[in-house]
C-alpha cells in the first residue's frame, strides 16, 4: 500500500519543476521586455495598471486605443543588431503577429520596430524605438476605422497649379 503512495508522490515531485519553468517561458508583450532585460543586461522600468486604466479609458472615449502596455529601458549603452532583434521580438511576440516596418542604423544605434495582427474588430500594435540610449517598447490595440481617420487629418492634398488659366 505504501508503495501505491509513493507513485503520485513521484509524478508530482517530477512535475512541479516542469510546471514552474513552462510558466516562466513568457510570451507577448512581458515576454520581449523580460528577454530584452536579459539579453543586454537593462532594467525596463514599466507602467503598473496602465492596462486596466486604457481599458476602461477606450469605454469611455472615442480614443479608439485600448490594452495599451508601456516599458521604458532609459541609459540603453549595448550595440544592437537589428537582425538579432528583430528575430528576438518575433520569437516572443508568437504566431499572427505580422511585421510592418522594421528601421535600422548602425551609425547611431537606432532601431524602431513595428508589428501588426488582427484582434476582432481592433489591431493590435507593438512597437519598439531605440533611439540612441532610450528604448521604448509600447502594445495596444487599436481601432483601424479611428486610426485612419486620425491618419486622415493630417493628408495633405496638393492642387495642381495649372500654368494659363
Amino acid at each position: 500500500m505504501r508503495q501505491l503512495i509513493l507513485i503520485p508522490i513521484c509524478f508530482l515531485a517530477l512535475g512541479l519543476p516542469v510546471v514552474v519553468l513552462a510558466s516562466g517561458a513568457q510570451g507577448g508583450f512581458d515576454g520581449v521586455v523580460s528577454s530584452i532585460e536579459t539579453r543586454y543586461h537593462v532594467h525596463a522600468e514599466r507602467i503598473p495598471l496602465l492596462g486596466l486604466i486604457s481599458f476602461f479609458v477606450a469605454h469611455k472615449e472615442t480614443s479608439g486605443v485600448s490594452g495599451m502596455h508601456v516599458a521604458e529601458i532609459e541609459d540603453f549603452q549595448a550595440n544592437v543588431d537589428g537582425e538579432e532583434l528583430n528575430t528576438l521580438v518575433q520569437e516572443k511576440l508568437g504566431q499572427g503577429w505580422e511585421r510592418m516596418i522594421r528601421e535600422t542604423s548602425n551609425r547611431d544605434n537606432s532601431q524602431t520596430l513595428i508589428f501588426i495582427h488582427p484582434e476582432g474588430k481592433k489591431m493590435g500594435m507593438f512597437v519598439l524605438d531605440l533611439d540612441g540610449q532610450e528604448m521604448d517598447v509600447v502594445q495596444m490595440s487599436v481601432d483601424p476605422n479611428h486610426l485612419n481617420e486620425s491618419i486622415g487629418k493630417y493628408d495633405h492634398h496638393h492642387e495642381k497649379n495649372e500654368v494659363g488659366n
